[in-house]
């Protein structure tokens, strides 16, 4: 369905834009306090600095969660190897001594046998112990003949000084250190069982390599003349690749509107009131004077705020559109999110190269463009980042991604190279018609602000090019211009208190302390499987914007925690969520320096290159960034983060110690014949999800196990290439 966006009508001294609510008027925002700057390494308002030398150390071989084995023969679907998976504890505690687990969506399962089971029945020669499930893949020779090869490569230092020394994270947490195992191909051809963990040794993590691969922010990228425009000096060259007006015009083609009226329509969304189920969301009028007004005047346009007598809402008549390639946004970084790869939604499973996001800040320069300095930028505390989806499914293409992302650490420099390699790597995903299937044709996932220049308190919002279902929140993407979206993963702060509010409470009590894995031992071993439901108990639960400070973070059980599963489980869900990821959580309360790091990961009032919050760099390489419980504090218990080495660390894995192979799906119906048999599917699904139509309950009978084993052929579907560790869940979600 085309959504077109209205267009600019001339009309006397201006076009009007109609947009739609009325709104109450927010309070102006102030300026965050400015004083010196800190060191990187230094100690934050928000928590210490610890080195990563300061972890326990483990061996390789107790961590590893897959092993892979060859069978004497094939099975009948043509599977030629044994995948044993190490699983959690299933979420549903009646499902724990079920000797057959079902993972993922019901229309596409993903079916498991308990491994000693297996052993006992002779279907494999052995098991790697209790905790693991096996399933059955073609994993050809080849795989395993490429790793071998490319752990000789990493070793040689061919792509940078290597370590041994890998850091285990639970979750977003360091926890512990120790060193990967190489892969044995001539063991896996005699039919022992192998282990699959981390690369035995990769590229050291230094702050050379997040600056190349990772978080690319250098003044050499950021404002590269021939790709970028900066409206504070008028250097570079308009409508570059990585402009704001380069990404919004390949946004806004197959939307039915011209450019300039799809982005007035974006920011006209400020201006009235809206609603979202059932959040009320106040205007911020002040975008009209921050951005819109300055922005027109710069562009020769006369421009007026003007409220429709007729309809109550407020419009915007200009003489003319907007000039996009005077944006007043400046790229601050180009951001990989390989990370991502893969979502909650589809059960971890990595089918998507993950995320790829440019960071803008906003700026009100003086004057605008050609003769103006930084030191006349004016850089507002607003930042905008554009979130796309890697196109781009299965194994092959999520190894290859990453492969162009590590190759990119190879260059000593940002020299001419460096950049035209990237900028082909980026045009492959934001160019329109690189996602067919998505709205507009373009590859964004959501667009997200996160802003106080337009009022008080700190403001996050979300757009995307879907249709959003009023009852079920569930998206349809579909053509047109950026719609208002609800938050992921957070609460309504308008109805709902983040130190008292009932429903938080529950949900963190029921549903997420049952996702936490056990055992538990926080701050080492806490990592919780949870879907935030669109309502609770009745009432709308997650909200249409997210503010900041007030919410600083969300609080439940109203008292000391009874159990450290408690206190895993209110960590898990804050900070998941916009408020908590964004200031207490995470430790980025700290309002010291031009900087201001308070809100946001990537400061937009630094400078270039913009500074980083110490949630992203531990506070530096080799440390961890270490932050107080946010609701029972360090006498309880602290949270340690180094989010750029986990990012390299899992960048580096995907680019060269990945193995592939072809796994069958099965169809939904082979579920029906389960429940039939056995009267009950042992259907594992992460809580807060919709309850299945299925009974489910527990698999005990080692019959059943044999019959549901003999009756995969008659259910198979189609062949998928899959990474062997694609039912690990990602560690990080949407932040």
């Amino acid at each position: 369905m085309s959504r077109k966006c209205k267009e600019l009508r001339i009309i006397l001294l201006g076009a009007v834009l109609a947009v739609s609510g009325c709104a109450k008027e927010p309070a102006p925002a102030q300026a965050p306090p400015v004083q010196d700057t800190q060191d990187d390494a230094q100690v934050g308002s928000g928590g210490t600095v610890s080195s990563i030398g300061e972890l326990p150390v483990v061996s390789g071989l107790s961590v590893a969660e897959i092993f892979a084995q060859k069978l004497e023969k094939p099975t009948p679907l043509g599977e030629t190897t044994a995948v044993h998976v190490k699983l959690p504890p299933p979420a549903n505690r009646m499902l724990a001594d079920s000797l057959v687990r079902v993972v993922g969506d019901p229309d596409r399962p993903t079916v498991l046998f308990r491994s000693d089971t297996l052993a006992r029945l002779g279907t494999i020669p052995a098991s790697p112990g209790p905790e693991f499930f096996t399933l059955f893949s073609q994993l050809p020779d080849s795989e395993l003949q490429r790793r071998k090869e490319n752990e000789r490569r990493l070793a040689s230092g061919e792509f940078g000084t290597p370590t041994r020394e890998t850091v285990l994270f639970n979750g977003r947490h360091p926890a512990a250190r120790y060193e990967g195992l190489p892969v044995d191909a001539d063991a896996f051809g005699q039919g022992a069982l192998v282990p699959f963990t981390s690369c035995p040794q990769i590229p050291a993590s230094t702050q050379a390599w997040w600056e190349r691969t990772l978080m690319i922010r250098d003044p050499a990228v950021v404002l590269d003349p021939a790709r970028t425009w900066d409206p504070c000096t008028g250097a570079g060259t308009k409508g570059g690749v990585w402009t704001f007006a380069h990404l919004m015009r390949e946004m806004a083609q197959g939307s039915g509107s011209r450019p300039e009226a799809f982005v007035l329509s974006w920011l006209s969304l400020w201006l009235n009131d809206f609603q979202s189920n059932g959040d009320t969301v106040p205007a911020r009028r002040k975008m009209y004077d921050e951005v819109i007004a300055p922005w027109a005047a710069a562009s020769g346009a006369s421009s007026s705020l003007q409220l429709n007598a007729s309809t109550g809402r407020w419009e915007v008549v200009l003489s003319k559109p907007l000039d996009l390639d005077i944006a007043p946004f400046r790229l601050l970084s180009i951001v990989n999110r390989i990370d991502l790869a893969g979502t909650e939604d589809d059960s971890g499973r990595p089918s998507d190269p993950g995320e790829l996001r440019f960071l803008f800040g906003l700026t009100r320069p003086s004057p605008w463009g050609t003769g103006g300095t930084e030191a006349t930028c004016n850089l507002k505390p607003f930042t905008v980042i554009f979130e796309y989806g890697v196109p781009g499914e299965g194994c092959p293409a999520v190894m290859a991604w990453a492969r162009q992302w590590a190759g990119l650490g190879s260059y000593a420099t940002f020299n001419a190279a460096y950049r035209a390699r990237l900028a082909l790597m980026t045009e492959s995903v934001v160019q329109r018609g690189r996602a067919p299937g998505k709205g507009n044709g373009n590859a964004l996932n959501q667009l997200r602000t996160n802003e106080v220049t337009l009022g008080l308190p700190w403001e996050l919002r979300e757009f995307r090019l879907v249709d959003q279902n009023p009852v079920t929140g569930v998206d349809k993407p579909s053509n047109g211009c950026l719609r208002v979206h609800t938050m992921a993963l957070t609460p309504d702060d308008a109805t709902h208190d983040f130190r008292t509010d009932p429903d938080v409470d529950s949900f963190v009590r029921t549903y997420v302390k049952n996702g936490v894995e056990q055992p538990v031992t926080v701050p080492t071993q806490c990592f919780a499987h949870f879907v935030v439901p669109r309502t609770l108990n009745g009432r709308p639960f997650v909200g249409a914007n997210s503010q900041v400070a007030p919410p600083t973070h969300w609080e439940a059980l109203n008292a000391v925690p009874t159990d450290a599963t408690e206190v895993c489980a209110r960590k898990e869900f804050s900070a998941n969520t916009c408020n908590g990821c964004h200031f207490k959580d995470t430790g980025t309360n700290d309002f010291s320096g031009v900087d201001n790091l308070a809100f946001t990961h990537v400061s937009p009032t630094s400078g270039i290159p913009a500074r980083l919050s110490k949630f992203l760099t531990g506070g530096g390489s080799g440390f961890m960034f270490v932050v107080p419980d946010a609701q029972f504090g360090a006498q309880v218990t602290s949270w340690p983060f180094a989010d750029l080495l986990r990012r390299h660390q899992r960048l580096q894995e995907l680019a060269n110690c990945t193995s592939c192979g072809w796994f069958i799906d099965l169809d939904a119906g082979y579920l029906s014949r389960m429940e039939a048999l056995a009267g009950s599917v042992p259907l594992d699904v992460p809580p807060g999800s919709p309850a299945p139509s299925l009974t489910v309950g527990p698999i005990r009978d080692v019959e059943v196990v044999k019959q549901l084993l003999e009756m995969r052929p008659g259910f198979r579907t189609r062949l998928r290439e899959r990474p062997l560790d694609f039912l690990q869940p990602p560690a990080a979600r949407v932040h």
